[in-house]
């Protein structure tokens, strides 16, 4: 894909929703970029699994911080996933160079990093009210299958 969707994840803690994230970016041309530090290493049995064989597939780059990451990927826009976000997940027109940022799995985004000025929007995926949260995995792929929709699918017919 010449302008894969940019996914970065900061701190993941779970190796299973790692592997499918890294599954993920296998299917769908995106790149995943994960921020140190992780909540396990490379190694570890469950992301392996998860990820079956598609680490190969995959573009994948692990930064040492958040801030590494943010250096590396240059990004013009920054659109923080989060629970108490003020905009749909839909109502963005996503572009090329665009990072849609995750938080871990316990408990999200920091707050300094979600009132961050490089911060563009704070976005929200609609749930049920009183329910904590969706699991990472399954919120990044909701994310990124709409950034995906909106550029007609690239390369996947």
């Amino acid at each position: 894909m010449d302008n894969p969707i940019r996914v970065l994840v900061d701190q993941p803690e779970i190796p299973g929703n790692t592997g499918n994230l890294i599954r993920l970016a296998a299917v769908t041309g995106m790149q995943l970029h994960l921020a140190e530090p992780l909540g396990f290493d490379f190694s570890d049995a469950k992301l392996r699994r998860a990820g079956l064989d598609y680490h190969d597939l995959a573009v994948m780059t692990v930064h040492p911080s958040l801030e590494a990451a943010w250096a590396t990927l240059a990004p013009q826009r920054i659109f923080a996933f989060t629970g108490d976000g003020d905009t749909s997940h839909t109502a963005i027109g996503y572009r090329p160079g665009d990072v849609l940022l995750f938080g871990r799995e316990s408990t999200g985004l920091d707050g300094p990093v979600k009132s961050d000025p490089r911060i563009t929007a704070k976005v929200r995926i609609p749930m049920l009210p009183s329910r904590r949260s969706l699991n990472l995995a399954n919120s990044v792929s909701i994310a990124v299958y709409e950034a995906w929709r909106q550029r007609g699918f690239d390369e996947a017919w």
